[in-house]
């Protein structure tokens, strides 16, 4: 479900015994994510867990590791 511009909620999932997931159908149809297709699993401890497909990481990492850079970190 659209819930604002460029976010959605596509409802609950529940973690199995072996700590795996099911992303939703209508998660995986807007974001073209198919078995077998990696997604980065990132977390921050106020924010909580953001996954992400992997062309979203190729788009991002580089930037966020030259601002590192450029930032002396």
């Amino acid at each position: 479900m659209k819930v604002g511009e460029n976010k959605y909620f596509f409802g609950i999932a529940k973690v199995g015994t072996k700590g795996q997931i099911v992303i939703p159908k209508a998660a995986r149809d807007k974001y073209n994510i198919s078995a077998g297709d990696n997604v980065l699993v990132l977390g921050d401890e106020t924010m909580g867990l953001w996954i992400a497909t992997a062309d979203v990481f190729d788009k991002t990492v580089p930037g966020a590791l030259a601002d590192l850079v450029r930032r002396g970190i």
